[in-house]
């Protein structure tokens, strides 16, 4: 194991050492279909770690236990649970920025050993959480009241990315517990440096009754702080100076918050061991809490925690998060799939396409290894989907009849989570019929005896039957949680987490780094600041463009 923790690993190699394209050509020959029809499948693809509120479905993945066994020898080649020992053990896996990647201890509790560079941590998370979930409670209480000394009624959380699509993820799949519990505050999201969206947020809502939250690690992030600017302009208008009394940060740049006339006491902030995508957890979690109060937030850092140890304690045949990660590198480098859609079979869900989009794509989008060099295989697949029943309504026509095949998730729970249960069954029926459906298709014999009965001729059959046949054989995850509560969606978001770090380690990528995303930033910037006459760094196109825009 290197210092850090993540030694070069060789995935080419050990894929041809443990014959896994053999493994994939056998079962592509057999198929999906018929695997079903092995004794003991449910048994052991079936997976419900007790206490985790979970079920998770492998039975219609296109594998078996050969397969598997020579997927577990890779993982153990890159010593998965060395890497996940270095991981907890705060060591600076994410080496290109040298940092430890340590955002389960925001989760922690204070008997957990989370250490970084042998300083303990949890002293420092625990009081941080103690203040910012104490703030929440208190504005949600009116005890922490607006500049008139009335209470707040609307919050507006300004940030991007990793301080956004976290946050507005959990706060929309809490719905149905603020429908429960209610919340005395309506908490809106704005991201986009595009204007309007910060306008659409702030109509309707009155500046005296509105707590502006600014999410920025460095507080210099362009998008986020051209809206915080803005959102403070709308705040003085009608307040003046006491405008700095409707606004908390979340950063770490405690000097940047105070030029924005806002207090330490209400600036919260978080170590760099916290990478953006994985920080909902700690104080970027702060309109979570406002909105559906502290008591839930602590269910969901107690949902993640379980999955966490979960995560260290289970042996391979029944550890979540590395079937997770082993399924999705055979259908990638073995089976051919090139995306994967997540479909949650629940409205409340409807943003967990977009936060796995980032959280995974941005983890594992890399072409470089650990060791600097070009991989030779492919790393992470496009992410994409949408709430069911909508997508059978849609894009549901590619995945069961298109030319390339796209593994799916299903995310589905069993107890319903709104007022009607027959409404709630009927949503549960859709979700089991599309990934039997999926699996198993419908031939040409099946389609012509249905039509046949239903009066069709002969020549209608010949000519409407072949555009009715589902080729089938189209893998599929079910993930079915007891109830949608902050527990069980705390324990999901770990095991996705958890999943990306065993993908990154066996793809042999740093995936706690984004420069992607930072080459982005820096080129508009340049468009935008002191270089923007320099056409020496444009394409001719590019700046035509620009002079048209202008």
């Amino acid at each position: 194991m290197h210092e850090n923790g993540l030694s070069p690993f060789d995935f080419k190699a050990a894929a041809e050492r443990h014959g896994l394209q053999g493994h994939s050509d056998r079962l592509k020959a057999k198929g999906l279909k018929s695997l079903q029809d092995e004794e003991g499948r449910v048994d052991r693809w079936v997976l419900a770690p007790k206490d985790l509120g979970w079920r998770f479905d492998f039975t219609k993945q296109c594998v078996d236990n050969s397969a598997w066994n020579a997927l577990l020898r890779l993982a153990e080649d890159a010593d998965w649970t060395g890497a996940i020992a270095a991981q907890f053990g705060g060591k600076a896996i994410n080496k290109t920025e040298g940092r430890s990647v340590l955002h389960a201890a925001l989760r922690g509790e204070s008997a957990d050993p989370f250490e970084v560079s042998g300083a303990p941590v949890m002293e420092d998370v625990l009081r941080t959480r103690d203040a910012f979930l104490g703030f929440a409670d208190r504005v949600r209480s009116g005890d922490y009241v607006a500049a008139d000394g009335q209470p707040f009624t609307h919050v507006v959380n300004i940030g991007i990315g990793g301080s956004d699509l976290g946050p507005v993820m959990v706060h929309e799949a809490m719905a149905s517990v603020r429908m429960q519990e209610g919340s005395p505050l309506n908490v809106q999201f704005v991201s986009n440096v595009d204007p309007f969206h910060l306008d659409q947020a702030l109509e309707g809502l009155l500046p005296e009754r509105t707590l502006v939250v600014v999410v920025s690690k460095t507080f210099t992030t362009q998008e986020t702080m051209a809206n915080a600017n803005r959102a403070l302009t709308w705040l003085k208008a009608s307040l003046g100076e006491q405008a700095g009394q409707h606004l908390a940060a979340v950063t770490s740049n405690v000097p940047g918050a105070g030029q924005m006339g806002i207090p330490e006491d209400r600036v919260f902030g978080f170590a760099n061991w916290v990478g953006g995508r994985f920080s909902l957890w700690g104080p970027v979690g702060l309109a979570i809490a406002l909105g559906s109060g502290s008591k839930a937030f602590k269910e969901m850092l107690r949902g993640a925690r379980q999955m966490d140890q979960h995560f260290q304690q289970a042996n391979a045949d029944e550890n979540v998060p590395l079937h997770l990660a082993l399924i999705e590198i055979w259908n990638v480098n073995f089976m051919g799939h090139s995306s994967r859609a997540v479909l949650p079979y629940a409205q409340a869900l409807h943003r967990l396409p977009a936060y796995l989009q980032q959280a995974e794509m941005e983890s594992n989008g890399k072409s470089v290894g650990r060791d600097g060099h070009p991989v030779s295989w492919s790393t992470h697949p496009v992410v994409w989907g949408e709430p069911g029943t909508n997508g059978q309504h849609a894009f549901h026509q590619l995945l069961h009849q298109g030319t390339s095949k796209c593994p799916v998730e299903f995310v589905a729970f069993r107890q319903a989570m709104g007022a009607d249960a027959s409404m709630h069954q009927l949503l549960l029926d859709n979700a089991v019929a599309q990934a039997e459906a999926f699996c198993v298709g419908r031939d040409l014999e099946s389609v012509q005896d249905e039509m046949r009965i239903s009066g069709q001729s002969e020549a209608e059959l010949g000519g409407i039957a072949p555009h009715r046949v589902f080729e089938g054989g189209r893998p599929s995850t079910f993930m079915l949680g007891e109830r949608l509560d902050a527990f069980s969606l705390g324990a999901l978001i770990s095991a996705f987490e958890h999943k990306i770090f065993l993908e990154g380690l066996l793809w042999n990528v740093f995936s706690y780094d984004q420069w992607g995303v930072e080459l982005g930033k820096a080129m508009a910037k340049q468009l935008g600041g002191e270089e923007k006459s320099a056409k020496k760094h444009w394409t001719s196109g590019t700046q035509a463009l620009r002079e048209f825009i202008q």
